[in-house]
C-alpha cells in the first residue's frame, strides 16, 4: 500500500478551495459544498474536507503539521513569498536560510501550516 493523498480538515471547504486556487494558481479538480480536491503537477493530491462532516469526528485541525512546498531554486522561496504577501495570505515566517535551505512559512484560514523551501546543493 502507498499514501495515495493529504487531507485538511478546514471549517469552510468552499472558502479553503478558493483559498488554496489562489496559491497554487490552478483550480480544484473536484469541488462540492463539504469537499473539494486539488490534484497538484508534483503527484500530491491534496483534500479539503469540512470538519462538521469527517467521520469519526475531528478533534484537532491547523498548525499541527505543514504541508510542504519544494521549490526549485531559492530565489523562487524569495519570489513566491512576495506573490503569496501580495495576495495577503499570513505569513509565519518571512524567508531565512535555514540548516536545511532557504524558506518561509505561511498559514491558510484554518491554521494550516504551508512551508516553501530550497534544500542548500
Amino acid at each position: 500500500m502507498t499514501p495515495a493523498m493529504t487531507i485538511l480538515y478546514v471549517e469552510n471547504a468552499a472558502a479553503s478551495a478558493d483559498f488554496y486556487k489562489k496559491l497554487f494558481g490552478l483550480p480544484p479538480t473536484e469541488r462540492a459544498d463539504t469537499f473539494s480536491l486539488f490534484r497538484l503537477p508534483t503527484g500530491l493530491v491534496l483534500g479539503l474536507w469540512s470538519r462538521a462532516g469527517v467521520e469519526p469526528k475531528a478533534e484537532f485541525t491547523g498548525g499541527g503539521c505543514e504541508l510542504a512546498i519544494r521549490a526549485p531554486d531559492a530565489s523562487d522561496v524569495d519570489a513566491t513569498h512576495a506573490r503569496w504577501a501580495a495576495l495577503g495570505v499570513p505569513v509565519l515566517q518571512s524567508p531565512v536560510d535555514a540548516e536545511f535551505g532557504r524558506t518561509f512559512a505561511v498559514c491558510d484560514p484554518d491554521g494550516h501550516r504551508i512551508r516553501v523551501f530550497n534544500p542548500p546543493d
